[in-house]
């Protein structure tokens, strides 16, 4: 039984070592690159189709429309759907503000169905078989760029093989708290080490759902829009590059939008991705590493679909963590195996690398930054070790075919520091079988302390620590906030 353990744990660790090489790697090839895309001349005005895909959404319906009404790009080649699936107040919010623009003589659509069938991905194909622009640009109901993001974005498409257009993701409430602060830290590393290093290398990224521009003629050629997992940008992102459609990631546009401010809104957040990411992977890979593609084209490409098995790592290190305890204190024979293993703690310094280049990117290096980096860094790594329950159920979800909705992520129009909070009907508070189970590892992570403390073994403590510092952090506001903010 030992040795079962150590084994499972070995295959563990060797995982998570191999996913921070990858990372590693793309911060060279982030250092190497950045800055090479440059803004080419605008030689044409094509048609361009604006998609604002909504779903109840009464905070930010009113500001989407008007800020968008005031884009800069010529009306005449110009449309802009608002394809609202909305059941609350939000559709008549909209059906007012889009009735006085089109007064103002604003090129713009309210488009409804009578249900939310394929969520997301049906809205945008529905939308898509009216849309006559040669381009598309999607936004999602909180994104609000700058009105030059046509004009600065479309010369990009002078090559006709480019299918797709990102830009970067910036924040419009990042000082509202540690929690929104520590998801622009992580987003931070995405938007700028991974897609700027992966697109450099020729490696396959991905529109992020919003703030892109996409080639129409590139989402029919890649089989359109479809609902079968909860990321339907990752999926029509790989299909398209299948094909031989060219992605280009500019860094240095951006656009922004609101953090999700409640804990309850960020994991389900978390659980759309993570689910969504491993759907696409059970979807996609097999289709990827069968293709002719460069073998570092596959190997990243592997990484990248299977990075949501990240949580399921954590999750099961931490199960094991204490029998390996208990291993080490009472059976000397496997000693070696655990000197062994400790050489893939530089995993954690090879992540430190990768968040570090993302942070210091746009800040002076002084021991302020340096002791703030350092702060977000291990606050970071141990909330997204605490939420290894929640989303590792959702990859294990993905992986048995169990299907859920598509759930959105509730915004409140907050912007800075602001943390007023607006009256909603969607109150909820009860404790979920998901919590629960974070209360019992909670409750595992501390009997691990004291094993370690017992045991005089200080290896594991770190993780010990760090895990039961992250979910304790997102169990109280789980509690907190499930008071506060709407949930649904």
């Amino acid at each position: 039984m030992s040795i079962f353990i150590l084994l499972l744990y070995g295959c563990i660790i060797l995982f998570i070592f191999c996913y921070s090489i990858i990372q590693l790697q793309l911060v060279w090839q982030y250092k190497r690159g950045k800055n090479l895309l440059k803004h080419k001349a605008f030689d044409s005005l094509p048609k361009v189709t604006i998609q604002l895909p909504l779903y109840n959404e009464q905070f930010v319906a009113k500001r989407l429309v008007e800020h968008f009404a005031k884009i800069n790009y010529p009306k005449e080649q110009l449309e802009i759907q608002v394809l609202d699936d909305s059941t609350d107040c939000t559709r008549d919010i909209l059906a007012k503000a889009i009735t006085e623009l089109q007064n103002n003589e604003i090129p713009i659509q309210h488009i409804t169905r009578s249900n939310r069938t394929g969520f997301k991905a049906g809205a945008l194909k529905h939308g898509l078989e009216m849309a006559k622009g040669e381009f598309i640009a999607i936004f999602d109901a909180d994104f609000l760029p700058d009105p030059d993001f046509l004009i600065k974005t479309l010369p990009y498409f002078e090559n006709e093989k480019v299918g797709v257009v990102q830009t970067k993701w910036q924040h419009l409430n990042e000082d509202n708290s540690l929690l929104t602060q520590l998801q622009s830290f992580g987003l931070d590393a995405h938007f700028t080490v991974e897609q700027v290093g992966r697109n450099q290398s020729g490696y396959f990224i991905n529109f992020n759902g919003t703030a892109g521009v996409w080639r129409k003629r590139c989402i029919e050629d890649a089989g359109g829009w479809q609902s079968d997992t909860l990321t339907e940008d990752l999926d029509l992102s790989y299909r398209a590059q299948l094909k031989g459609w060219q992605f280009k990631y500019i860094e240095s546009i951006g656009a922004p939008a609101e953090l999700p401010v409640a804990m309850n809104a960020l994991k389900g957040q978390q659980f759309r991705w993570t689910k969504g990411a491993a759907e696409t992977a059970k979807k996609i890979l097999p289709s990827v590493l069968k293709s002719p593609l460069p073998k570092s084209t596959k190997i990243h490409a592997f990484f990248h679909l299977m990075n949501s098995s990240i949580f399921v790592c954590i999750l099961g290190c931490a199960l094991l963590s204490i029998p390996l305890l208990i291993i080490k204190h009472s059976e000397n024979a496997f000693d070696h195996w655990f000197k062994l293993a400790g050489i893939f703690s530089i995993s954690f310094l090879i992540l430190m690398i990768y968040y570090g280049a993302s942070y210091f990117s746009n800040k002076k290096l002084s021991f302020k930054n340096l002791f703030n980096f350092f702060f977000k860094y291990i606050v970071f790594l141990s909330v997204s070790m605490g939420l290894c329950v929640h989303n590792s159920i959702a990859v294990i979800q993905a992986w048995l075919g169990i299907k859920t909705p598509f759930i959105r992520t509730p915004k409140f129009n907050l912007i800075g520091s602001s943390k007023e909070i607006r009256p909603t009907n969607y109150h909820s508070f009860k404790i979920s079988i998901v919590q629960f189970l974070e209360i019992v590892l909670l409750i595992y992570a501390v009997i691990g302390l004291a094993l370690g403390i017992t045991f005089n073994e200080f290896g594991l403590f770190p993780f010990h620590l760090m895990l039961t510092f992250g979910l304790g952090y997102i169990l109280t506001l789980s509690f907190i906030h499930g008071r506060k903010y709407s949930i649904k």
